[in-house]
């Protein structure tokens, strides 16, 4: 048997990898309902479970990326602010990206653990493990780049969302830009922010 015929029969025997942590996690649209100056998000508990994560932490991270206040209650939860179904998409790619894909392997095989007082991400597909980044407050913006709506921006596209839209970051700021891939260094047009998340179209 040659070498390549010994690397193909290799290949083949390695359990199947997707290509990205979206196309192996069934996780629910979230379903938003408008109540006053209050959006609720009724299916958050079918989201956490999805994700193999409390549901009160995902509140956590959705309030701190959508930069509002709210109210966890059990498998909903509401915050104040009106909010769209994009904004919670969002968010919740967010999570996905800092609190269960490895970033070793891309794959959301992941248990997140708490050891000597850090907060540990451990993947079991590849043994991988990382502490979670903490993102500093945003008690103060000093320093920090500034993102405006209906403005244009160089951005470095790093990751890609559950639903395909290119990531990129800018300061405090996590950008959704259909149509980019990542690796790639596009022309961004801002239409929409909201909190620390911001909605872009290619220039």
């Amino acid at each position: 048997m040659n070498y390549d015929s010994a690397l193909d029969r290799a290949y083949d025997t390695l359990p199947e990898r997707t290509r990205e942590a979206g196309d192996r996690l069934q996780v629910p649209d979230p379903v938003g309902e408008t109540d006053g100056a209050f959006t609720r998000l009724t299916n958050l508990g079918d989201i956490a479970d999805a994700l193999g994560r409390d549901p009160e932490h995902l509140h956590r991270s959705i309030q701190r990326e959508l930069g509002t206040n709210g109210q966890f209650d059990g498998d909903r939860a509401r915050y104040n602010g009106s909010f769209t179904v994009s904004d919670f998409d969002a968010a919740i790619d967010a999570y996905v990206t800092e609190y269960v894909t490895c970033s070793e392997c891309g794959l959301p095989d992941t248990n997140l653990v708490r050891e000597d007082g850090v907060d540990m991400l451990r993947c079991t597909a590849c043994g991988a493990f990382r502490p979670v980044a903490k993102r500093p407050k945003q008690s103060s913006d000093a320093g920090q780049p500034t993102l405006e709506e209906g403005k244009t921006y160089q951005l470095q596209i790093t990751g890609t969302g559950r639903k395909g839209d290119g990531v990129a970051e800018r300061g405090k700021y996590t950008i959704f830009v259909p149509g980019a891939q990542e690796g790639q260094v596009v022309e961004a047009y801002i239409d929409n922010i909201s909190g620390t998340l911001a909605f872009a179209q290619l220039a």
